[in-house]
């Protein structure tokens, strides 16, 4: 991978993938909804999301995960891991699994000393006096870094407003906080550095068609069989998604040719006795028929 890895970073996104990483999620502490909200955003831009993992906070898997996610996808976004504690490994897994060494980074200490703020349990801190709290601060922006390559491409300030950066290794793996509400601003804020590199570099993505339909999936999979194999050529995939207890059931259209999809409408909503609706669930009456929705999820 040696001259792969030289040119990883620069080249178009086609595919992306997702690791989450923390001992809480996997003992079900915390719910993990950043992977969810990643996979809203590839689908917003075009970009193929591959695969979602998570994993424990294990310098191992960590290392593992993240060499084998950078060689074999274009965007791979981490979440968890990355604070002062000593259970945040991310930081230092990452930069073993690439031989890189810790650096502290100046430009990211400075943001950290002038936009945070101590906790109200620190009311002694001081910045230029070293003790432990320091030295735990000091290990969120402590990364890996790589000589060989421009550290603006290594560790990017997506938001004047905060002081965390992405660390960007071996040019595809991004460094996210594993906080929701950080992990999905600094997402956004990263937008305008992906879309040179999106296959669709207006970043109108991909479009998706539901339908409502009060059918069982096994009376209608011969057609969507059918339907699958007469849209795959043009890049349409089909999908159909059971919604138990419910009184519809819902069928896809997901692609990048809206206008070869919406000339398929008419057709699916005959073949399926449904209609298309802009959310699944929007014809759903207030009072279902239990019994109507286990028959329209079999």
């Amino acid at each position: 991978m040696a001259d792969a890895t030289a040119t990883q970073g620069k080249g178009l996104i086609h595919t992306a993938a997702c690791l989450i990483i923390g001992d809480e999620v996997l003992g079900g502490k915390t719910v993990d909804t950043n992977s969810a909200y990643f996979a809203k955003f590839c689908f917003a831009l075009g970009i193929n999301l591959r695969r979602i993992e998570v994993i424990a906070d294990d310098e191992d898997e960590i290392i593992e995960a993240a060499r084998r996610m950078s060689a074999n996808y274009d965007f791979v976004v981490t979440s968890g891991g990355i604070g002062p504690t000593h259970d945040d490994i991310t930081y230092q897994s990452i930069a073993k699994a690439f031989n890189l060494p810790l650096k502290l980074h100046d430009g990211a200490f400075e943001r950290m000393k002038r936009l945070s703020k101590p906790h109200k349990s620190q009311p002694n801190f001081d910045w230029s006096t070293p003790s432990a709290a320091l030295t735990a601060k000091k290990r969120m922006v402590e990364l890996p870094l790589d000589d060989s390559r421009p550290y603006e491409d290594q560790v990017i300030f997506v938001n004047d407003s905060l002081w965390v950066p992405i660390s960007c290794v071996n040019g595809n793996i991004h460094i996210l906080p594993g906080v929701p509400r950080l992990f999905q601003n600094m997402l956004d804020d990263l937008k305008p550095h992906l879309l040179p590199r999106l296959t669709d570099p207006e970043g109108k993505g991909v479009h998706r068609i539901l339908f409502s339909t009060p059918m069982a999936e096994s009376a209608i999979a011969e057609y969507l069989t059918q339907l699958a194999s007469k849209a795959e050529p043009k890049g349409v995939k089909v999908g159909s998604y059971p919604r138990w207890g419910k009184e519809h059931n819902t069928v896809t259209l997901v692609g990048r040719d809206l206008e070869y999809m919406e000339s398929l409408i008419p057709d699916v909503e005959k073949a399926v006795q449904g209609r298309r609706v802009s959310v699944e669930g929007e014809d759903d009456s207030d009072n279902p028929d239990p019994e109507a929705g286990k028959l329209a999820s079999g």
